[in-house]
């Protein structure tokens, strides 16, 4: 059974650093592709970046290209989202999402979810 388990959330400054943790369970990182999704209060879900982790190809959105980082450690079947250079309007609900298929492109389909954390940005 894969499962997915985030944290890393929390609150930080406008400009500064944090890094989103998915530890991933029942599946080895070179069989999935991994995504990154936020929910603002209100508003749906938005794609924020992913990777097929066995040959590193990444995708990032335009608001996440130059900020935001995917990385992973193997020994810790984790993956990582480097997010730096925060803005208020980053400020939502993260998710990491899992699948083992590629149908759906980067932003669609995928079928294993993190519970989620909350990333808060203050100005």
């Amino acid at each position: 059974q894969v499962q997915l388990v985030e944290s890393g959330g929390g609150l930080v400054q406008a400009g500064g650093s944090l890094r989103l943790a998915c530890v991933v369970s029942g599946i080895t990182l070179d069989d999935i592709i991994m995504g990154w999704f936020l929910q603002a209060p209100g508003k749906e879900r938005e794609f924020v970046a992913a990777s097929r982790l066995s040959d590193g190809w990444t995708f990032y959105s335009e608001s996440a290209t130059a900020r935001f980082i995917i990385d992973k450690d193997y020994a810790k079947n984790t993956v990582y989202l480097e997010m730096n250079s925060l803005k208020p309007q980053d400020t939502a609900v993260y998710y990491c999402a899992a699948k083992t298929f590629w149908g759906g492109g980067w932003t669609l389909a995928y079928n294993y979810w993190g519970q989620g954390t909350q990333v808060t940005v203050s100005s």
